[in-house]
């Protein structure tokens, strides 16, 4: 009788686990150094470019030099506004409950707007039964406006809620 031997377990093979692992570790390398050379660049300024030295016929390059780039003058006349109801709860005879916000308009060009300066656009609401209401909006990066919706309570429904630009600041740029 022939004599009976178990075969042995059979060993996984880990070679697919190996390789997926390491083409994570690589994958996770690559994104890492895009990172690092994304932020390494970013707000920094280009390097000065060497100037020559004249070489043989010694006379030395004129350099022009870069201009100033000049943006306009951003005044509460540069804007139109309007106010945008997005809420109101009326209450019959005690009045209402009403959340504006500002709808600005520049009247320009956006381009004209200096990049790095952050305005302050300071507005006056009118039609709150305790009186004027007076906010401000942000303006940055020539298009982002940050503003906080002003809640209002009227004497009635028919109310006639106004709003003007008063006054604007710049920082920066």
């Amino acid at each position: 009788m022939p004599s009976y031997s178990p075969t042995p377990p059979l060993k996984k093979s880990r070679t697919h686990l190996i390789i997926a692992a390491s083409a994570a570790a690589i994958i996770a390398a690559v994104v890492g150094t895009g990172i690092v050379v994304v932020h390494s660049g970013y707000g920094s300024k280009p390097a000065a470019a060497a100037k020559p030295t004249g070489g043989a016929t010694g006379v030395a390059a004129t350099e022009t030099p870069t201009p100033t780039p000049s943006y306009d003058e951003v005044t509460a006349d540069s804007f139109t506004i309007e106010l945008r109801t997005t809420k109101r709860q009326c209450f019959g005879t005690a009045g209402c409950n009403v959340t504006v916000e500002p709808d600005l308009t520049y009247l320009g060009d956006s381009e004209g707007i200096a990049p790095d300066a952050v305005y302050e656009i300071t507005y006056e609401i009118h039609g709150d039964e305790s009186g004027p209401v007076i906010e401000t909006a942000e303006l940055s990066d020539q298009t982002s406006l940050n503003y906080t919706p002003s809640m209002i309570s009227t004497a009635s429904a028919g109310t006639n809620v106004s709003v003007e630009i008063t006054d604007v600041t710049a920082q920066g740029g």
